[in-house]
């Protein structure tokens, strides 16, 4: 099951994430529409491992299974990001 990053990622500018990824799942993007920072996880290229889940100051990174209900929506937002 992939991590999913949610919606305490907006406009976070910390990327420690990003840093300890073993495969560079894990992609940066701006919303053009409306301004808002987010990171991605690529949920084919995740492994599971699960190093970047501790390293988030703002705790947005759930395995999948483990995804607080009201951020379901994520799921879908992060595999769409990567179509």
């Amino acid at each position: 099951m992939p991590y999913v990053i949610a919606e305490p990622c907006i406009d976070v500018k910390d990327r420690a994430c990003i840093d300890v990824c073993p495969v560079d799942c894990i992609h940066p993007h701006e919303s053009a529409d409306k301004g808002e920072k987010m990171l991605f996880i690529d949920p084919d290229e995740c492994i599971d491992c699960g190093a970047c889940e501790p390293e988030c100051p703002v705790d947005a990174i759930f395995p999948e299974d483990e995804l607080p209900d009201k951020w379901n929506e994520y799921i879908a937002i992060n595999a769409n990001y990567f179509k």
